[in-house]
């Protein structure tokens, strides 16, 4: 049975495990893994060095060339370029470890096991952390039962949420976003072609901030960029992102939608999952708490509108987005739209004092 863990987790297992512990990550590309590790130990000031082992084919490319010491008359290695000659302890991140050749294996055994490289030891408090790909779409190498007694093993599947507050805060394009938070499946889907495994391309984390930096050049997805983002995420994600995508942009309502036309705009909602229903509530609270005093006009029009909303909510049982609602309602940043929708709406009042009974009483 895998030990999985997500981001979390990841974060937790790093911050325990004492230095002289070995940890073992397994999963597939694409997932984070190097730029969490390099994440986390930089900001402790610890310098992580990353090591490509499947990359390397000679063991002289790990523990540097041969030297003759004319002084001893001894033949020593000198130190690869990465290696901290000045005392300080790093991170040794051995990514691809089941790529490598076993000739490079050898050498990692006893750098594992005493935190030496040709007899030069490491400083004191530096970490071995190794990455692996899990998956029999892979071209690995077998390890050995010793060496990987030697870690601390874990798989890391990061959950498609934290991806998405991680994406929010480094402002991806909105409409990866949307896509991904309604099918989060597509994410990281590793799924070949057989006739063409080799080079077919699937989704993974790498790959949307790939698409993320295409995006930011087209305003407006059109059956021309499918092939465009079929070379990044393969031709089923693509084409249903852009069919996706195009499709909710020709229905998408927005919050002055609800506000300025109410009724006739419902009818596009019935689709809507919690978190477009989210979004349209925050921005109808932020339109209301924005000014002291709305117009007597348009006030009539929103007042009518969001009563008709908050019922068409109600009647069609969408509870958990009404529990939203009155979440935001009673939320002491928006006192301006609390005092709009006291005054010029009671019957969203009456609505919301009828939902929490019924839910006080239901719980």
């Amino acid at each position: 049975m895998q030990n999985t863990i997500n981001t979390e987790e990841l974060l937790e297992v790093l911050k325990v495990t004492p230095p002289e512990q070995n940890i073992m990550l397994a999963g597939n590309h694409g997932i984070g893994k190097s730029q969490i590790i390099t994440d986390y130990f930089s900001k402790k000031k610890m310098k992580v060095v990353t090591l490509f082992l499947g990359q390397m084919s000679d063991p002289g490319d790990l523990i540097g060339l041969p030297h003759y010491d004319e002084a001893t008359g001894l033949t020593t290695f000198s130190p690869p370029y990465w290696f901290p000659i000045d005392g300080k302890p790093i991170v040794l991140f051995l990514d691809e470890l089941n790529r490598a050749r076993p000739e490079i294996l050898q050498i990692i055994m006893d750098l594992t096991l005493n935190k030496k490289l040709a007899g030069r030891p490491l400083p004191q408090g530096s970490r071995i952390v190794s990455a692996v790909n899990a998956g029999d779409e892979y071209q690995l190498t077998d390890l050995d039962p010793a060496l990987v007694s030697r870690f601390n093993i874990y798989t890391f599947k990061p959950s498609s949420d934290e991806w998405l507050k991680w994406a929010a805060k480094k402002g991806f394009d909105s409409r990866i976003l949307h896509y991904i938070k309604l099918k989060p499946n597509r994410l990281d889907c590793y799924r070949v072609d057989e006739e063409d495994s080799n080079l077919t391309k699937t989704p993974d984390r790498r790959a949307w901030e790939k698409v993320n930096d295409i995006l930011k050049s087209i305003p407006e997805l059109k059956p021309v960029h499918n092939k465009i983002l079929t070379g990044v995420i393969g031709e089923l994600t693509a084409v249903d992102f852009i069919t996706t995508e195009s499709t909710r942009e020709k229905n998408k309502v927005s919050a002055l939608d609800i506000l300025e036309k109410g009724e006739e705009v419902f009818i596009k909602l019935s689709p809507y999952q919690i978190f477009e229903y989210s979004e349209i509530i925050d921005s109808i609270f932020d339109i209301l708490n924005s000014s002291d005093s709305i117009p007597i006009k348009t006030s009539k029009t929103y007042s009518k509108n969001l009563c008709a909303f908050t019922a068409w909510l109600n009647e069609n049982r969408k509870y958990e987005t009404l529990a939203y609602f009155t979440s935001l309602y009673t939320d002491s940043n928006y006192e301006n739209a609390k005092a709009f929708l006291q005054t010029k709406c009671p019957e969203i009042s009456e609505t919301i004092s009828q939902f929490v009974s019924n839910y006080d009483v239901s719980a």
